[in-house]
């Protein structure tokens, strides 16, 4: 059914069959204000007829509800949210078909306010849930990082104690040769073991040991050497270590001027030797994150008397530890 404006009601009216001629009847419109509640707008409308002093034809009652529900959407007012528009008399006029677009319009300005309040709501909830992992990744990597220190710090002082023990020549002989170019000059063999103690003070970890070579010089020439064999040492605990030094008809050169020996390459007077070492300590308290190192740099000073061959010689007051 299409709208009849105003225009077309009236001039319809006299030219419909009566029973007897009447003056045609009058309506006046009064839209009802606006009732605004929570986030939705509903306008509604009331139209009150006003009939002249002649009474209406019968037929005119339902003429006058046929007008008031056609012409109702005559006017419109209220409060919309930012962002929406507002619809003007003019469009609310132009039929009912048009009323499903403005329902639609509706529709889509409650969408965009739910979204809003969404969007509100997220950001009152504050941080996301990633910056939170973020924030305990991060966390857990400076708490482990001040653990280990902690653990560093605790085993420095915990340093291991070494004890020189004592030294014995097996063999110490001195001979006239020649080295591989074939030049003449004194020989020396050497044969002698040296002894330590080794004690971990650590009392929660254990420490990897090994050593640089053991030099046994003699006026700065090197006339035997030795190694320590790589051991593990427990939390606590010390051994007893044995190093082998020894060589094999080591050229002296000029430095065996001042050394005399018997026909049996006994030296006739008292040899004074250097021995000289480092023993390297690494331990692994949290497995190779912290591994502390600790060194210890031994010199002792040694005196061969030959007439006392395959004696031990102690090394408590000789050596010196830095």
């Amino acid at each position: 059914m299409h709208a009849k404006t105003d225009s077309e009601v009236t001039s319809l009216a006299p030219s419909s069959p009566t029973r007897s001629p009447r003056r045609p009847a009058y309506f006046v419109q009064s839209p009802s204000r606006d009732s605004h509640d929570g986030e939705k707008t509903t306008t509604s409308f009331h139209s009150t007829p006003v009939l002249s002093p002649v009474a209406s034809p019968p037929h005119s009652h339902s003429s006058v509800g046929h007008h008031s529900r056609e012409s109702s959407s005559t006017r419109f007012s209220g409060s919309l949210k930012p962002g929406s528009r507002k619809i003007s008399p003019n469009d609310a006029s132009r039929g009912g078909g048009h009323r499903k677009g403005n329902q639609k319009q509706w529709k889509e300005v409650d969408v965009i306010e739910e979204e809003g309040l969404l969007e509100d709501e997220e950001r009152r909830r504050g941080i996301p849930r990633r910056c939170y992992v973020l924030a305990f990744v991060l966390g857990f990597f400076v708490l482990f990082s001040f653990f280990s220190l902690i653990l560093w710090g605790a085993s420095r002082p915990q340093k291991p104690k070494i004890t020189m023990k004592s030294i014995k020549f097996e063999r110490f002989n001195i001979q006239a040769g020649s080295d591989a170019s074939g030049v003449a000059t004194d020989m020396i063999t050497v044969n002698s073991t040296v002894r330590m103690i080794y004690r971990n003070t650590g009392t929660f970890f254990g420490v990897h040991v090994t050593s640089t070579p053991l030099d046994l010089t003699y006026s700065q020439l090197a006339i035997a050497t030795g190694t320590i064999k790589r051991f593990y040492q427990k939390r606590s605990s010390q051994r007893s270590v044995a190093i082998s030094i020894a060589s094999d008809k080591i050229p002296m050169y000029g430095s065996g001027a001042g050394l005399s020996s018997t026909a049996t390459g006994k030296p006739l007077l008292p040899v004074h030797l250097t021995l000289n070492f480092t023993v390297r300590s690494r331990a692994y308290v949290l497995g190779k994150l912290v591994k502390p190192r600790f060194y210890k740099t031994i010199g002792c000073d040694i005196t061969f008397n030959p007439n006392k061959a395959n004696a031990t010689i102690s090394l408590k007051h000789a050596c010196t530890y830095d």
